[in-house]
């Protein structure tokens, strides 16, 4: 059975926007090759962080929920970081409220956009 996870990942600021396109394609292919499914993702642009990473005050968001077996997490986060263009990133496995809530709040980004 394929478990529900969300990862998010930031890539450094100093990509173009080619750059960036270049890098999420590189994650939804380790995804797919790797027999999972991506169910929805998001670019949510540049942020400001928290706090500074690598001297960086800000970075490129990106979200990917995809479902999958287990073994493809440690393949994901091994790119990851082996990649010097992210520079943090988290995983987590979705139990059914996560996607519950996931689910919810695609639907209603839907409405709004029809408004």
């Amino acid at each position: 059975m394929l478990n529900s996870y969300e990862t998010v990942f930031i890539a450094t600021p100093v990509l173009s926007e080619a750059q960036m396109k270049e890098a999420v394609k590189k994650y939804r292919d380790i995804i797919a090759e790797n027999g999972g499914e991506i169910v929805h993702e998001e670019d949510w642009g540049l942020k400001k962080l928290a706090y500074p990473i690598q001297k960086k005050s800000t970075g490129f968001y990106y979200l990917i929920e995809f479902k999958s077996e287990g073994t493809l997490i440690d393949k994901l986060e091994t790119q990851y970081r082996r990649d010097e263009r992210i520079i943090r990133f988290l995983t987590f496995r979705m139990d059914k409220h996560a996607i519950e809530y996931a689910e919810k709040k695609r639907a209603n980004k839907g409405e709004q956009k029809k408004d």
